[in-house]
């Protein structure tokens, strides 16, 4: 797909890895819808795409409520005329230990909420979106592409039951949906990197870090914008769908 005058609609827009994905599709000559729950950042960052020569509009939306997404993604439509891709770019972390035991005794649990939030932003998020994105493809007859961002600690890691099962189930939701919306001339795709640089990695204490940085074989945290070249290359190449894109700096869980 060529990017230029595609319409794309990025989740988390406002800030961080779907800030620079917007920058980069953009400067591609892409019109961007930008979702984020922060309103002052969104009509930020939508002012400096227009800088670029290109239409971009903020929409403020909470990705876990399914009416505002409903009535978010048709505003988009009614916006651009059309949708050609989605970048579910919105996610949090909220990390800890299953369990938390001292001298044989169970002194903490992971709570049901702590374990639910995660689950209600990145995998339900993800869900609603990309179902009303493809709705919005179809009805507009354009052809389109859907990203997901999974994660390298999908595969487990300790500290992370939430956030490891959300990134698992997105990797996973790509393949169903490559093979559903085929007939329809939609691809999907999934990044899965290790430990970005944005504001989400800052959240973790600086000796878990370092530790993690110290077992990626490139030596450092990928950057925004090197995810933001990987969706390129999702939307530019036609053949790819239904797969995950390993973007980790060679490290493995």
């Amino acid at each position: 797909m060529k990017l230029a005058g595609t319409v794309i609609a990025i989740t988390g827009a406002a800030q961080g890895l779907g800030r620079a994905m917007a920058q980069e599709f953009a400067q591609q000559g892409a019109h961007i819808a930008l979702l984020d729950m922060q309103a002052d950042s969104l009509e930020t960052a939508a002012a400096e795409l227009r800088s670029l020569g290109i239409k971009a509009k903020g929409f403020v939306v909470n990705v876990t409520d399914e009416a505002q997404v409903e009535a978010t993604f048709a505003a988009i439509v009614t916006e651009f005329g059309q949708l050609n891709g989605l970048i579910n770019s919105a996610g949090i972390m909220r990390d800890g230990m299953l369990l938390k035991v001292k001298d044989g005794v169970v002194v903490d649990k992971m709570s049901r909420q702590q374990f639910q939030s995660v689950l209600d932003v990145n995998v339900t998020g993800t869900f609603l979106c990309s179902r009303e994105a493809a709705a919005q493809m179809i009805a507009t007859k354009s052809q389109g592409v859907i990203i997901n961002l999974s994660s390298v600690s999908r595969a487990g890691n300790m500290g992370q039951t939430n956030y490891s099962a959300s990134k698992a189930a997105v990797a996973t939701m790509t393949v169903s949906w490559g093979k559903e919306l085929a007939r329809f001339g939609i691809r999907t795709g999934c990044i899965a990197p290790g430990l970005v640089n944005t504001a989400m990695a800052q959240q973790m204490r600086p000796e878990m870090r370092e530790l993690f940085i110290k077992s990626v074989p490139a030596g450092r945290l990928a950057e925004a914008t090197e995810l933001a070249h990987a969706a390129k290359f999702i939307f530019e190449n036609d053949y790819f769908t239904g797969r995950t894109l390993e973007l980790d700096g060679g490290t493995r869980v």
